[in-house]
């Protein structure tokens, strides 16, 4: 009876989705973080050919190469015309932009992705998961935010490449890693790379999200659905293992990138590097899961606002 009940749901949604107009790669999403998230923030060098060129509270990051550049996330719809604005004003072009890897499928990160690969001609990457997502322009059926409906949309990617936990991908002489790192969604995955400066090479993690956020209803701690813990707790154990010089999180508070940068800015020469970034990260995370769900155990239902 469950199998026929979820069954009928997904093929009303698929029904549902199939009559709502697909977001244009323009469009402009409204949240109540939405204007937080997008104020204006100067790009500046991570470290090496790494470049932040995100927005205030959404992160995005330029690996540039001899043969073309790898850019990681896009934030909202209405911030790819600010990630572009930044790739130029660091001197680079958007057109050398080949690649264009997700984090995870929510208009926040991924909305920008569109325009993006429109205006760099680039092409998308995402997990087997999170490419379903990106080419339908909403979250995938499992995601623990699909319940919020069409207020969860934003602009479809056509064409996204397929990668698999541990793949390396390779531009000219730029190699990502994806590590599939799922929980936040089905899809969720964290990037990996290393960027040098002179003969000095520096483990970088660009990580998703670990937070247990969920539409109203949905119980990371349902009986029927095991593996909605026990996976997020994989993830969290996976980046704490990481080789992890320096930490970029899908929202940059997570890894206080910008007071790191300030401090940098102000002479400590390694103030964004930190050998535990990675654990701490991940320690919060195991912290924040427990209590989720001692939430859950206290309340019969209960869920999240959209975002994080």
């Amino acid at each position: 009876m469950r199998i026929a009940v979820a069954f009928a749901a997904l093929w009303c949604a698929s029904l549902a989705a199939a009559a709502t107009p697909a977001l244009e790669p323009d469009a402009s999403i409204e949240c109540d973080n939405c204007a937080g998230w997008n104020a204006e923030q100067p790009p500046f060098r991570i470290y090496g050919n790494s470049w932040f060129v995100g927005v205030r509270g959404l992160s995005s990051v330029l690996i540039v190469g001899s043969e073309g550049s790898i850019l990681l996330d896009g934030a909202l719809p209405q911030s790819a015309p600010l990630i572009e604005a930044h790739i130029r004003l660091l001197g680079f072009r958007v057109e050398d932009v080949r690649l264009i890897g997700n984090s995870h499928a929510h208009y926040d990160h991924a909305g920008g992705i569109a325009a993006l690969v429109r205006d760099s001609g680039g092409r998308a990457l995402a997990s087997a998961e999170g490419a379903v997502a990106l080419e339908s322009g909403r979250p995938h059926p499992d995601d623990p935010q699909a319940g919020f409906g069409e207020s969860a949309r934003f602009p479809p990617v056509p064409n996204v490449r397929r990668v698999r936990d541990g793949e390396r991908i390779e531009l000219g002489d730029l190699a990502v890693t994806a590590r599939a790192t799922p929980g936040h969604t089905p899809g969720s995955t964290t990037w990996t790379w290393r960027s040098c400066e002179g003969t000095r090479c520096l483990d970088i993690v660009y990580a998703d999200s670990l937070n247990a956020v969920s539409a109203p209803g949905f119980r990371f701690s349902d009986p029927a659905y095991p593996e909605r813990e026990s996976r997020l707790r994989r993830s969290i154990a996976a980046i704490e293992a990481l080789p992890c010089d320096v930490l970029v999180t899908v929202h940059p508070e997570f890894s206080r990138i910008f007071e790191r940068a300030a401090r940098r800015t102000a002479g400590e020469a390694d103030a964004l590097v930190d050998a535990s970034a990675c654990r701490a990260y991940a320690a919060d995370a195991s912290v924040r899961l427990d209590a989720r769900l001692a939430g859950e155990r206290a309340h019969p239902v209960q869920g999240q606002s959209q975002g994080q």
